[in-house]
C-alpha cells in the first residue's frame, strides 16, 4: 500500500501566530513591557528566526555571534529612507540572539532591515558597520527585485509574510526515485518566447499554463533552476548592443524567499503565492517538483561584492575565508559558505525544511554539493556533519536530495554521496562516458554497458539500489541535444569573453559541418543521432533527467554557456515544436514506452523463461553493436515483460546474433524518422513492426528497440 501524506486544507502545514497563543493555563497575553524608538516592545520568541506576524505586534528574532548591537529599521513600502529605528534593548538578548515583539505594526505597510554593530577588523574576518543596511538572513520575501531587470537601489529590504494559501486538498504524488522521468527547465526561458502563447510570459504562471503539455509529454518531476531571490543584474554588461546579466539565478540573495520576478503580479504579504499555486497545480497532475538549491556561495561574493546580510551579521561564520580574512573560492562565484558550521548548518536545515513544509517541494539538487562536505579550512570531509543531518532529518525523510558531486575548486565526488543511502547524484560519468561512445567510439563498449545498465561499478545496488544515478546526456550547463550533434566546439562569443568561457570537454560531433547547414543528408543524420541519445538514455537503468526543448530539438547556436544570455539564444522558441513534431512525438513515446515497461527503471518479478533481469549481450568477434536485455514481469505482474535495446555506433551495417533464438519484435528503430512509432498502438508501435528471429540487423549509426513475442 502507498503511504500517503495528510492532507492540508487552508493553511500551510507551517505554524502561522496569527493568533493570541492558548496554554494549559490558558490565554497567553502579548503585553508591551518596554518602549524603544518610539513603539512598545516586550522580548521576542527566541527560538523562531526571522520575522513572523502576532495578533497585535510582529516578533523579530535575529543572531550575530559578534554584533554589539542590532537595530530594527522599519521603511515604508517601496522607499528606502526609514521612518523609524528600533534598537533592540540590551537585555532583550540570550546569547546570540536577538529577539523583540514590536507592537502597533501593519505587515502591509511596513518594509524592515537590520543595522548591527559591532567590531570591524577584515583581517580576521570582521565586517560589522551599523551604517549599512541588512537584509534579514531568513526573510521570507525580500522588496526590490519584483520587476526584472530592474537594478536594486543598493540594499534590500524584507517583508513579513502570510502563510496562508490555500492548497484544496492538495496530494503528494510521492514518486519513486526510478519512476521518475525529470526534466530540467528555466522558469523565465521555458515561456518568455512570443511563440510560448501563454498570458504571463516567463513567469510561474506561464509555467502553470504549460502543464499540459508536461504532462502528456509523459514527465512525472520538473526540476526548476533557481528560483531563490537572486539578482539578475549583478554583473550586468552591454556587448554588441545586448544586455547580459545573470540569467540562471545562481547566485542567491536569500535561502528563504521565492523570486518575486517570476511572479505575474505584486504578492505584497503574499510572495510566494504564485509558486505554491505552481506546485499545487503540479501535484495535481501527479508531477513532482524538485528545486535546484545553491547553498554553495551567495550573491555577496569576495571582498570586492556587495554587504547583503551574511557578511554584515558575522562574515567569519557564513563563509570559509582564508588565515588572511580572504575568501575561499570553490564555486567559481566569488564565495563558499561555510556549510559545516552548526550555525550555517541550522540555516540550511531550517531553510529545507520551509520549503519542504511552506512549499511542499518534493526534492532538492544542491549545485555544486561538493562545497557542502568541506571543512571550514577549505579541506574535505570525510563524514560532513551538514550531509548526515540533512539524510536523516525528519521533515526532510520522504523527499528527494540530488547532488551535484563536484565543485569549482577540484573536488569529483560521484559515487561519494551514499550518506545513508539517501542521496542521488547527477552522473556526470553517464554523461561523459555516453556522449563518447554514441559519437561513435566502440572501444568504450564496456563502459557504455555500465552506463546503461544502472552504473554498478560506480553506485553499488546492494547498498543503494538504482536511485542513485539521475543519467542525463545534457543539461543547462553545455551543449543542447541539438548542439551536442551541431558543433565541434562552442560558440560563446556572445557572452563577451572571446569564447574562453564554458568547457572546452563537450565530446560533440558536428557531423561534418560546423553549425546550421542546408545539407539534408547531415540534417537527417543529425536527427538520428538524437534518436539514438534519446532513445539510450530511455532504455538506461537509473533516473532520466531531460534538458527542456531537446524534446523538440532546441538549440543555442552552439553557445554552451549561456547563463548571461536573457534572449533568444536561451527562450525556448516553440515555434521548434512545429517543425521538429515528429521528433517530439518520438520522445513521447520513448517516455510512455519506459513507463510501460518496469523491468527498464528496476527488478520487477521474475521472468518464467529462466532469463536474468539485466543481460549484456557482449560484441561477437569482429562486430561492433552492443546489446542488453531486460526481463522480468508487467506492471500487473501476470505476463513476463521482456526488453531488448540494441546499438551500433558504427557507421557501417552491423548484424547483432540473439541467443535462445525466441521471436522478437521491432517496436522502434531510429533508423526511420519517426523512429518506427506507429500511430494507434498506445504509442510505441507494439502492435506493428518486423519479427527478427536469431539476429537483428542494425543500419549504420542506429538503435533498435525489441520487445519479445508473446511476452
Amino acid at each position: 500500500m502507498i503511504r500517503k501524506k495528510a492532507s492540508t486544507s487552508g493553511s500551510d502545514r507551517n505554524l502561522d501566530f496569527n493568533t493570541t497563543w492558548s496554554t494549559a493555563a490558558g490565554e497567553l497575553r502579548l503585553v508591551p513591557m518596554d518602549k524603544s524608538g518610539g513603539f512598545s516592545v516586550r522580548p521576542g520568541i527566541y527560538e523562531l528566526r526571522g520575522s513572523m506576524a502576532l495578533r497585535g505586534g510582529v516578533n523579530f528574532t535575529v543572531h550575530s555571534a559578534g554584533a554589539t548591537a542590532v537595530t530594527l529599521v522599519l521603511f515604508h513600502r517601496e522607499e528606502d529612507e526609514p521612518y523609524a529605528r528600533i534598537p533592540f534593548p540590551e537585555h532583550y538578548r540570550i546569547g546570540d540572539v536577538w529577539a523583540m515583539i514590536v507592537f502597533g505594526l501593519d505587515i502591509e505597510e511596513f518594509e524592515y532591515a537590520y543595522s548591527v554593530d559591532g567590531p570591524w577588523d577584515p583581517g580576521k574576518g570582521l565586517l560589522f558597520d551599523k551604517n549599512k543596511y541588512l537584509l534579514d538572513i531568513y526573510a521570507r520575501a525580500v522588496t526590490g527585485q519584483s520587476n526584472w531587470g530592474v537594478k536594486n537601489s543598493g540594499f534590500y529590504k524584507a517583508r513579513v509574510v502570510r502563510n496562508n494559501f490555500d492548497w484544496e486538498k492538495e496530494s503528494f504524488p510521492f514518486i519513486k526515485m526510478e519512476d521518475l522521468v525529470i526534466y530540467e527547465l528555466h522558469v523565465r526561458g521555458f515561456t518568455k518566447h512570443n511563440s510560448s502563447g501563454v498570458s504571463a510570459p516567463g513567469t510561474f504562471r506561464g509555467l502553470i499554463e504549460k502543464i499540459p503539455y508536461l504532462k502528456a509529454l509523459g514527465v512525472n518531476a520538473v526540476e526548476l533552476m533557481p528560483v531563490f531571490e537572486f539578482d539578475e543584474s549583478a554583473d550586468e554588461r552591454e556587448y554588441n548592443g545586448k544586455r547580459l546579466m545573470n540569467y540562471w539565478g545562481y547566485n542567491s540573495v536569500s535561502f528563504f524567499a521565492p523570486n518575486t520576478s517570476y511572479t505575474a503580479a505584486l504578492e505584497y504579504n503574499r510572495e510566494g503565492n504564485e509558486l505554491k499555486t505552481l506546485i499545487r497545480e503540479l501535484h495535481r497532475n501527479g508531477i513532482e517538483c524538485i528545486l535546484d538549491v545553491v547553498y554553495n556561495h551567495t550573491a555577496e561574493g569576495d571582498e570586492r561584492g556587495p554587504v547583503i546580510s551574511y557578511k554584515g551579521f558575522d562574515n567569519q561564520i557564513y563563509y570559509l575565508l582564508t588565515p588572511e580574512g580572504k575568501y575561499y573560492n570553490f564555486s567559481g562565484c566569488g564565495n563558499s559558505v561555510n556549510c559545516n558550521h552548526p550555525v550555517v548548518q541550522d540555516l540550511i536545515l531550517e531553510s529545507l525544511r520551509y520549503w519542504t513544509t511552506a512549499y511542499h517541494v518534493d526534492g532538492f539538487r544542491f549545485d555544486l554539493a561538493s562545497i557542502l562536505g568541506r571543512n571550514e579550512d577549505g579541506s574535505p570531509m570525510t563524514n560532513p556533519p551538514i550531509l548526515e543531518r540533512l539524510a536523516c532529518d525528519p521533515v526532510l525523510s520522504d523527499v528527494k536530495l540530488i547532488a551535484e558531486a563536484w565543485d569549482a575548486g577540484g573536488l569529483y565526488q560521484i559515487g561519494g554521496f551514499s550518506y545513508r543511502g539517501r542521496w542521488a547524484e547527477w552522473n556526470g560519468r553517464y554523461r561523459d562516458d555516453l556522449r563518447d561512445f554514441l559519437k561513435g567510439d566502440f572501444s568504450l563498449w564496456k563502459t557504455a554497458a555500465e552506463r546503461i545498465t544502472g552504473s554498478r561499478d560506480i553506485y553499488d545496488p546492494a547498498r543503494r539500489g538504482f536511485n542513485a544515478s539521475i543519467n542525463f546526456l545534457t543539461c543547462h550547463d553545455g551543449f543542447t541535444l541539438n548542439d551536442l550533434y551541431s558543433y565541434a566546439g562552442k560558440h560563446n562569443e556572445e557572452n563577451g569573453w572571446n569564447n574562453t568561457d564554458g568547457s572546452d570537454d563537450n565530446r560533440s560531433w558536428n557531423c561534418g559541418v560546423e553549425g546550421e547547414t542546408g545539407d539534408e543528408n547531415i540534417n537527417r543524420l543529425r536527427r538520428k543521432l538524437m534518436r539514438n541519445a534519446m532513445t539510450v538514455l530511455m532504455l538506461s537503468r537509473g533516473t532520466p533527467m531531460v534538458l527542456s526543448g531537446d524534446e523538440f530539438m532546441n538549440s543555442q547556436w552552439g553557445n554552451n554557456n549561456a547563463y548571461c544570455q536573457d534572449n533568444e539564444i536561451s527562450w525556448l522558441n516553440w515555434e521548434d515544436l512545429k517543425r521538429n513534431r515528429t521528433f517530439h512525438d518520438y520522445v513521447q513515446a520513448l517516455i510512455h514506452f519506459r513507463r510501460a515497461h518496469p523491468v527498464i527503471r528496476k527488478k520487477h518479478g521474475d521472468c518464467s523463461l529462466g532469463m536474468p533481469e539485466m543481460r549484456i549481450l557482449e560484441p561477437d568477434w569482429g562486430a561492433r553493436t552492443l546489446g542488453v536485455i531486460y526481463a522480468g514481469r508487467t506492471e500487473d505482474g501476470r505476463v513476463d515483460d521482456v526488453v531488448f535495446l540494441a546499438v551500433n555506433v558504427h557507421w557501417e551495417p552491423q548484424t547483432l546474433r540473439i541467443p535462445d533464438g525466441r521471436l522478437w519484435r521491432v517496436v522502434m528503430d531510429t533508423e526511420q524518422e519517426d523512429g518506427g512509432v506507429h500511430e494507434g498502438t498506445r504509442g510505441y508501435g507494439e502492435n506493428q513492426g518486423r519479427t527478427v528471429r536469431g539476429e537483428v540487423w542494425l543500419a549504420p549509426r542506429s538503435v533498435q528497440v525489441l520487445v519479445l513475442c508473446g511476452a
